[in-house]
């Protein structure tokens, strides 16, 4: 299991956290490892576009996409996630993204910004990644941007993907199953018992 070190992201608490769930864990920015690892997590924070400079920085871009064309487990965390839509917008600035989905995450419309705190989400009831956790169960998240639409039908691998939805303010996309591609907006690292229940689910479909 590698977690992919391009700047970004809080890397030690992600490492801890999937150790946890019960993985052997490489913090890297090593190409082949990163393409060779059984599953890849892709952590963020911070600024949509300076998480793509750092992703580009080390041509992280083109490890998610080799590996998706092989049908390869990805998840993406928080604005590891964002940066798997076309293109992101910030204070009118406009940077491109992985374009590995369609849409643009943009500032969330909410009375109070960041949206930080424990929230519920809605899972599809086929939800593998949400499996075994009650409905009422909160996640942990820290944001002002979001995804707040989604546009693709069909998905990878030929499964049409699975959307995960949280409110705040206005509904927004919090995870997708999405064939060999997952993502969350939440941090599972910081989501306790549940964040770690989560990882489980991922890395169970790694086998």
């Amino acid at each position: 299991m590698v977690i992919l070190d391009y700047g970004s992201g809080n890397l030690r608490s992600a490492e801890r956290a999937v150790e946890r769930a019960g993985a052997d864990v490489e913090v890297t920015a090593d190409p082949h490892a990163a393409l060779e690892a059984d599953g890849l997590v892709v952590p963020g924070v911070g600024a949509f576009s300076a998480c793509m400079e750092g992703l580009r920085s080390v041509s992280g871009e083109k490890i998610i996409g080799k590996r998706l064309a092989g049908g390869r487990p990805v998840l993406g965390i928080c604005v590891g996630m964002q940066i798997l839509f076309e293109r992101g917008v910030e204070h009118g600035v406009e940077a491109e993204g992985a374009g590995e989905w369609p849409g643009t995450v943009d500032r969330l419309e909410a009375d109070v910004l960041p949206h930080m705190g424990w929230n519920t989400v809605r899972a599809p009831e086929d939800s593998q990644l949400f499996a075994g956790l009650d409905a009422d169960t909160r996640f942990y998240f820290v944001h002002s941007y979001a995804a707040r639409t989604w546009d693709l039908d069909s998905g990878l691998a030929g499964q049409q993907p699975k959307v995960t939805w949280a409110n705040h303010g206005q509904d927004f996309v919090a995870a997708v199953e999405n064939g060999p591609l997952w993502a969350t907006q939440f941090h599972p690292e910081k989501s306790g018992d549940a964040g770690a229940h989560l990882l489980r689910n991922w890395l169970n479909t790694l086998a």
